[in-house]
Protein backbone atom coordinates (compact mmCIF):
# COMPACT_ATOMS: atom_id res chain seq x y z
CA UNK A 1 0.00 0.00 0.00
CA UNK A 2 1.60 3.67 -0.88
CA UNK A 3 1.98 6.41 1.53
CA UNK A 4 2.20 9.63 0.61
CA UNK A 5 2.89 12.44 2.73
CA UNK A 6 3.71 15.94 0.85
CA UNK A 7 6.78 15.72 -1.24
CA UNK A 8 7.42 11.87 0.41
CA UNK A 9 5.86 9.48 -2.13
CA UNK A 10 6.51 5.70 -0.96
CA UNK A 11 5.45 2.56 -2.87
CA UNK A 12 4.48 1.05 0.41
CA UNK A 13 4.72 0.99 4.15
CA UNK A 14 7.90 -0.59 4.61
CA UNK A 15 11.11 1.74 5.93
CA UNK A 16 14.83 0.37 6.72
CA UNK A 17 15.46 1.51 10.37
CA UNK A 18 18.55 2.94 10.88
CA UNK A 19 21.34 0.94 12.10
CA UNK A 20 24.74 1.84 12.68
CA UNK A 21 27.66 0.25 10.70
CA UNK A 22 30.84 1.80 11.14
CA UNK A 23 31.81 1.28 7.30
CA UNK A 24 32.73 5.26 6.80
CA UNK A 25 36.79 5.56 7.13
CA UNK A 26 37.39 9.41 7.86
CA UNK A 27 33.52 9.76 7.49
CA UNK A 28 33.53 8.97 3.76
CA UNK A 29 30.88 6.43 2.97
CA UNK A 30 32.69 2.99 1.95
CA UNK A 31 32.32 1.89 -2.37
CA UNK A 32 30.06 -0.75 -0.11
CA UNK A 33 28.13 1.22 1.78
CA UNK A 34 26.04 2.35 -1.71
CA UNK A 35 25.46 -1.20 -2.74
CA UNK A 36 24.21 -1.87 0.57
CA UNK A 37 21.33 0.93 0.21
CA UNK A 38 20.93 -0.23 -3.62
CA UNK A 39 20.52 -3.74 -2.90
CA UNK A 40 17.17 -2.85 0.21
CA UNK A 41 16.07 -0.36 -2.81
CA UNK A 42 15.95 -2.83 -5.19
CA UNK A 43 14.14 -5.09 -3.06
CA UNK A 44 11.41 -3.00 -2.75
CA UNK A 45 11.84 -1.33 0.54
CA UNK A 46 9.65 1.49 0.53
CA UNK A 47 12.05 4.39 2.35
CA UNK A 48 15.50 4.20 3.81
CA UNK A 49 16.60 5.72 6.52
CA UNK A 50 20.25 5.71 6.82
CA UNK A 51 22.45 5.30 10.04
CA UNK A 52 23.30 7.84 11.80
CA UNK A 53 25.52 10.63 9.76
CA UNK A 54 26.97 12.78 11.92
CA UNK A 55 26.40 16.67 11.75
CA UNK A 56 28.76 19.45 10.70
CA UNK A 57 30.44 19.96 14.62
CA UNK A 58 33.51 18.59 15.78
CA UNK A 59 32.50 16.26 18.83
CA UNK A 60 29.59 14.97 16.54
CA UNK A 61 30.89 10.87 16.00
CA UNK A 62 33.70 9.27 17.59
CA UNK A 63 33.27 6.01 19.79
CA UNK A 64 30.21 5.26 22.11
CA UNK A 65 29.01 2.43 23.11
CA UNK A 66 27.73 0.45 19.71
CA UNK A 67 31.42 1.10 19.22
CA UNK A 68 32.44 3.03 16.18
CA UNK A 69 35.57 4.60 14.59
CA UNK A 70 33.94 4.75 11.20
CA UNK A 71 30.45 6.83 11.00
CA UNK A 72 29.95 8.99 8.06
CA UNK A 73 29.65 12.64 8.17
CA UNK A 74 27.36 14.94 5.77
CA UNK A 75 29.88 17.73 5.22
CA UNK A 76 33.12 17.71 3.60
CA UNK A 77 33.30 17.53 -0.70
CA UNK A 78 34.50 14.38 -0.34
CA UNK A 79 31.30 13.26 1.89
CA UNK A 80 28.88 14.84 -0.20
CA UNK A 81 29.98 13.28 -3.52
CA UNK A 82 29.84 9.69 -2.22
CA UNK A 83 26.26 10.82 -0.51
CA UNK A 84 25.29 12.08 -4.16
CA UNK A 85 26.30 8.97 -5.93
CA UNK A 86 24.39 6.77 -3.34
CA UNK A 87 21.57 8.63 -3.22
CA UNK A 88 21.48 8.36 -7.28
CA UNK A 89 21.73 4.42 -6.89
CA UNK A 90 18.67 4.71 -4.39
CA UNK A 91 16.98 6.69 -6.52
CA UNK A 92 17.45 5.02 -10.13
CA UNK A 93 16.37 1.33 -7.86
CA UNK A 94 12.75 2.63 -7.36
CA UNK A 95 13.66 3.74 -3.60
CA UNK A 96 13.93 6.80 -1.24
CA UNK A 97 16.51 7.80 0.99
CA UNK A 98 16.88 10.17 4.02
CA UNK A 99 19.96 10.55 6.55
CA UNK A 100 19.20 10.18 9.97
CA UNK A 101 21.19 13.72 11.45
CA UNK A 102 23.19 12.78 14.28
CA UNK A 103 24.96 13.88 17.03
CA UNK A 104 26.36 11.39 19.81
CA UNK A 105 26.29 14.02 22.61
CA UNK A 106 26.95 12.58 25.78
CA UNK A 107 27.51 9.37 24.78
CA UNK A 108 30.26 9.72 22.77
CA UNK A 109 34.08 9.13 24.74
CA UNK A 110 35.53 12.19 25.22
CA UNK A 111 39.04 12.25 23.25
CA UNK A 112 37.65 9.94 20.28
CA UNK A 113 36.36 10.77 16.77
CA UNK A 114 37.83 12.53 13.88
CA UNK A 115 38.80 15.55 16.09
CA UNK A 116 39.84 13.96 19.63
CA UNK A 117 40.28 17.32 21.11
CA UNK A 118 36.77 18.21 20.39
CA UNK A 119 34.83 17.92 24.21
CA UNK A 120 31.65 15.91 24.08
CA UNK A 121 28.42 18.35 24.03
CA UNK A 122 26.77 17.85 27.54
CA UNK A 123 23.59 20.41 27.97
CA UNK A 124 24.49 20.10 32.23
CA UNK A 125 27.65 18.40 31.70
CA UNK A 126 26.85 15.23 32.71
CA UNK A 127 26.51 11.73 31.61
CA UNK A 128 23.55 10.47 33.07
CA UNK A 129 22.86 7.84 36.54
CA UNK A 130 24.74 5.06 35.65
CA UNK A 131 23.15 2.42 38.33
CA UNK A 132 21.09 1.12 35.59
CA UNK A 133 23.31 1.56 32.64
CA UNK A 134 23.96 -1.18 30.07
CA UNK A 135 27.19 -0.99 29.05
CA UNK A 136 30.61 -1.81 30.01
CA UNK A 137 32.35 -0.58 32.61
CA UNK A 138 35.17 0.64 30.97
CA UNK A 139 32.69 2.73 28.55
CA UNK A 140 31.42 4.33 31.95
CA UNK A 141 34.78 4.88 33.69
CA UNK A 142 35.98 6.94 30.62
CA UNK A 143 32.39 9.19 30.08
CA UNK A 144 31.25 9.42 33.68
CA UNK A 145 33.46 12.43 34.92
CA UNK A 146 31.36 15.52 34.91
CA UNK A 147 32.17 18.15 32.39
CA UNK A 148 31.64 21.64 31.87
CA UNK A 149 27.83 22.36 30.67
CA UNK A 150 27.22 23.74 26.92
CA UNK A 151 27.01 27.26 26.88
CA UNK A 152 24.36 29.51 25.09
CA UNK A 153 27.17 30.38 22.26
CA UNK A 154 27.97 26.62 21.77
CA UNK A 155 23.98 25.86 21.84
CA UNK A 156 23.56 27.98 18.55
CA UNK A 157 26.80 26.52 16.99
CA UNK A 158 24.97 23.16 17.36
CA UNK A 159 22.01 24.22 15.70
CA UNK A 160 23.42 25.47 12.51
CA UNK A 161 25.54 22.69 12.54
CA UNK A 162 22.17 20.92 12.16
CA UNK A 163 21.20 23.48 9.70
CA UNK A 164 24.41 22.95 7.33
CA UNK A 165 23.80 19.58 7.37
CA UNK A 166 20.02 19.38 6.12
CA UNK A 167 21.14 21.86 3.67
CA UNK A 168 23.51 19.35 2.66
CA UNK A 169 21.27 16.48 2.32
CA UNK A 170 19.24 19.07 0.15
CA UNK A 171 22.22 19.71 -2.25
CA UNK A 172 22.97 15.90 -2.52
CA UNK A 173 19.39 14.52 -3.68
CA UNK A 174 18.43 13.56 -0.16
CA UNK A 175 14.63 12.75 0.19
CA UNK A 176 14.34 14.69 3.66
CA UNK A 177 16.09 14.34 7.13
CA UNK A 178 15.59 12.18 9.98
CA UNK A 179 16.30 14.17 13.37
CA UNK A 180 18.25 11.27 16.30
CA UNK A 181 16.51 12.69 19.16
CA UNK A 182 16.64 9.33 20.62
CA UNK A 183 18.41 6.80 22.64
CA UNK A 184 20.53 9.57 24.69
CA UNK A 185 22.25 11.17 21.99
CA UNK A 186 22.65 15.05 22.17
CA UNK A 187 18.88 15.75 21.10
CA UNK A 188 17.50 13.47 23.73
CA UNK A 189 20.21 14.28 25.98
CA UNK A 190 18.31 17.62 26.48
CA UNK A 191 14.88 15.99 26.38
CA UNK A 192 15.78 13.57 29.34
CA UNK A 193 15.44 15.39 33.24
CA UNK A 194 18.33 13.24 33.82
CA UNK A 195 20.65 15.16 31.74
CA UNK A 196 19.07 18.26 31.31
CA UNK A 197 19.09 19.86 34.73
CA UNK A 198 19.69 23.22 33.02
CA UNK A 199 17.41 26.05 34.83
CA UNK A 200 17.80 28.58 31.74
CA UNK A 201 15.90 28.58 28.93
CA UNK A 202 17.18 25.55 27.38
CA UNK A 203 16.07 23.62 30.93
CA UNK A 204 12.81 23.05 32.91
CA UNK A 205 9.65 21.83 32.35
CA UNK A 206 8.80 18.79 29.77
CA UNK A 207 7.83 21.27 27.11
CA UNK A 208 11.11 23.71 28.08
CA UNK A 209 13.36 20.49 27.95
CA UNK A 210 12.33 20.55 24.15
CA UNK A 211 13.38 24.09 23.42
CA UNK A 212 16.70 22.81 21.53
CA UNK A 213 14.98 20.20 19.20
CA UNK A 214 12.49 22.88 18.39
CA UNK A 215 14.92 25.69 17.61
CA UNK A 216 16.96 22.26 15.15
CA UNK A 217 13.51 21.64 13.32
CA UNK A 218 12.91 25.68 12.88
CA UNK A 219 16.91 26.20 11.68
CA UNK A 220 16.36 22.93 9.19
CA UNK A 221 13.16 24.57 8.63
CA UNK A 222 14.93 27.80 7.10
CA UNK A 223 17.75 25.97 5.53
CA UNK A 224 15.89 23.81 3.48
CA UNK A 225 12.47 24.21 2.12
CA UNK A 226 9.06 24.37 3.36
CA UNK A 227 8.03 21.45 1.29
CA UNK A 228 11.54 19.20 2.84
CA UNK A 229 10.18 15.92 4.55
CA UNK A 230 11.60 16.01 7.78
CA UNK A 231 11.05 13.26 10.44
CA UNK A 232 11.82 13.49 14.44
CA UNK A 233 13.10 10.37 15.90
CA UNK A 234 12.56 10.00 20.00
CA UNK A 235 12.43 6.87 21.98
CA UNK A 236 11.62 6.75 26.08
CA UNK A 237 14.46 4.54 26.59
CA UNK A 238 18.41 5.56 26.94
CA UNK A 239 21.61 3.77 26.86
CA UNK A 240 22.03 4.80 30.49
CA UNK A 241 18.63 3.64 31.54
CA UNK A 242 16.33 0.89 29.41
CA UNK A 243 13.80 1.82 31.53
CA UNK A 244 13.59 5.64 31.48
CA UNK A 245 10.83 7.80 30.33
CA UNK A 246 10.91 10.93 29.40
CA UNK A 247 7.02 11.17 29.52
CA UNK A 248 5.19 9.48 31.97
CA UNK A 249 1.69 10.06 30.92
CA UNK A 250 0.37 10.81 28.05
CA UNK A 251 -0.37 14.37 28.76
CA UNK A 252 3.40 15.27 29.18
CA UNK A 253 4.44 13.26 25.99
CA UNK A 254 1.58 15.32 24.19
CA UNK A 255 3.64 18.59 26.13
CA UNK A 256 6.92 17.60 24.85
CA UNK A 257 5.83 16.84 21.07
CA UNK A 258 3.55 19.88 20.39
CA UNK A 259 5.97 22.44 20.08
CA UNK A 260 7.82 19.89 17.81
CA UNK A 261 4.83 19.85 15.05
CA UNK A 262 4.28 23.86 15.41
CA UNK A 263 8.14 23.99 14.39
CA UNK A 264 7.80 21.33 11.48
CA UNK A 265 7.93 18.01 12.09
CA UNK A 266 6.52 15.74 9.09
CA UNK A 267 6.53 12.70 10.97
CA UNK A 268 6.92 10.98 14.09
CA UNK A 269 9.36 7.75 14.50
CA UNK A 270 8.63 6.43 17.74
CA UNK A 271 11.51 4.05 18.65
CA UNK A 272 10.89 0.98 20.69
CA UNK A 273 12.17 -2.29 21.99
CA UNK A 274 8.52 -4.18 20.80
CA UNK A 275 6.21 -2.13 18.39
CA UNK A 276 3.49 -3.95 20.58
CA UNK A 277 4.52 -3.00 23.86
CA UNK A 278 1.65 -0.62 25.71
CA UNK A 279 3.11 2.84 26.22
CA UNK A 280 1.49 3.72 28.81
CA UNK A 281 -0.96 1.90 31.83
CA UNK A 282 -4.37 1.23 31.18
CA UNK A 283 -4.16 0.59 27.27
CA UNK A 284 -2.68 -1.76 25.28
CA UNK A 285 -1.95 0.86 22.60
CA UNK A 286 2.31 1.45 21.87
CA UNK A 287 4.37 4.19 21.63
CA UNK A 288 3.49 5.07 18.10
CA UNK A 289 -0.12 5.01 18.74
CA UNK A 290 -0.13 7.58 21.03
CA UNK A 291 2.24 9.95 19.07
CA UNK A 292 -0.78 9.37 15.74
CA UNK A 293 -3.68 9.84 18.72
CA UNK A 294 -1.88 13.20 20.21
CA UNK A 295 -0.38 14.95 17.41
CA UNK A 296 -2.25 14.35 14.41
CA UNK A 297 0.55 13.57 12.82
CA UNK A 298 1.52 10.46 10.53
CA UNK A 299 4.18 8.01 12.74
CA UNK A 300 7.01 5.06 12.62
CA UNK A 301 6.51 2.06 14.57
CA UNK A 302 9.79 0.21 15.32
CA UNK A 303 10.94 -2.73 17.42
CA UNK A 304 11.29 -6.29 16.80
CA UNK A 305 9.70 -6.53 12.96
CA UNK A 306 10.32 -10.08 12.21
CA UNK A 307 12.72 -11.14 15.12
CA UNK A 308 11.73 -13.28 18.21
CA UNK A 309 13.49 -11.07 20.49
CA UNK A 310 14.83 -7.31 20.96
CA UNK A 311 17.62 -5.60 19.91
CA UNK A 312 19.64 -5.75 23.64
CA UNK A 313 18.57 -9.59 23.94
CA UNK A 314 19.73 -11.10 20.76
CA UNK A 315 23.17 -10.44 21.76
CA UNK A 316 22.85 -12.76 24.47
CA UNK A 317 20.03 -15.23 23.77
CA UNK A 318 18.87 -17.10 21.07
CA UNK A 319 17.22 -15.12 18.46
CA UNK A 320 14.91 -16.55 14.95
CA UNK A 321 13.52 -14.88 12.19
CA UNK A 322 9.97 -15.20 12.57
CA UNK A 323 6.63 -13.51 10.71
CA UNK A 324 4.84 -11.38 12.94
CA UNK A 325 3.60 -8.81 9.83
CA UNK A 326 0.14 -10.17 10.96
CA UNK A 327 0.64 -8.19 14.38
CA UNK A 328 2.20 -5.15 12.12
CA UNK A 329 -1.05 -5.61 10.11
CA UNK A 330 -3.43 -5.29 12.95
CA UNK A 331 -1.90 -2.42 14.34
CA UNK A 332 -1.95 -0.45 11.24
CA UNK A 333 -5.11 -1.19 10.27
CA UNK A 334 -6.37 0.05 13.57
CA UNK A 335 -4.86 3.51 13.14
CA UNK A 336 -1.98 2.92 15.62
CA UNK A 337 0.74 3.51 12.83
CA UNK A 338 0.81 4.81 9.62
CA UNK A 339 4.60 3.55 8.30
CA UNK A 340 6.49 0.24 10.14
CA UNK A 341 10.57 0.21 10.50
CA UNK A 342 12.36 -3.05 9.89
CA UNK A 343 16.43 -3.06 11.00
CA UNK A 344 17.86 -6.27 12.14
CA UNK A 345 15.64 -8.61 9.84
CA UNK A 346 16.57 -6.14 6.84
CA UNK A 347 20.34 -6.37 7.95
CA UNK A 348 20.16 -9.99 7.58
CA UNK A 349 18.77 -10.49 4.07
CA UNK A 350 18.37 -7.34 1.77
CA UNK A 351 15.36 -9.02 0.23
CA UNK A 352 13.23 -9.46 3.57
CA UNK A 353 10.38 -7.61 1.89
CA UNK A 354 10.01 -9.35 -1.11
CA UNK A 355 10.56 -12.60 0.78
CA UNK A 356 8.09 -11.40 3.07
CA UNK A 357 5.34 -10.46 0.48
CA UNK A 358 6.30 -13.95 -2.10
CA UNK A 359 6.42 -15.90 0.73
CA UNK A 360 9.67 -17.39 0.69
CA UNK A 361 12.04 -18.29 3.77
CA UNK A 362 14.13 -15.67 4.70
CA UNK A 363 18.08 -15.76 5.71
CA UNK A 364 18.74 -16.68 9.89
CA UNK A 365 19.43 -14.59 12.34
CA UNK A 366 23.03 -14.38 12.84
CA UNK A 367 25.43 -12.22 14.93
CA UNK A 368 28.28 -12.04 12.53
CA UNK A 369 26.22 -10.05 9.95
CA UNK A 370 26.42 -6.88 12.36
CA UNK A 371 30.29 -7.07 11.08
CA UNK A 372 29.27 -7.09 7.18
CA UNK A 373 27.56 -4.93 4.63
CA UNK A 374 25.70 -7.18 2.80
Amino acid sequence: MPFTMGSLRLRNRFVMAPMTRNFSPGGIPSDGVAGYYRRRAEADVGLIITEGVGVDHPAAVGRETMGGGASPVLHGDEALARWRDIVAGVHAAGGLIIPQLWHQGVIRVPGTGYHPDAPSARPSGIWGPTDKAMVSPDYLEQVRTPTAPLTDSEIGDLIAAFARSAANAKAVGFDGVALHGAHGYLIDSFLWRHTNVRDDRWGGGIAERARFAVELVRAIRAATAPDFPVIFRFSQWKLQDYEARNAETPAELEAMLAPLVEAGVDIFDASTRIFTAPAFEGADMGLAGWVRKLTGKPTIAVGGVGLSKDLQSSFAQPTVMTDNLALVADRMARGEFDLIAVGRALLMDAQWVTKMRDGEAVNPFRLDAYATLD
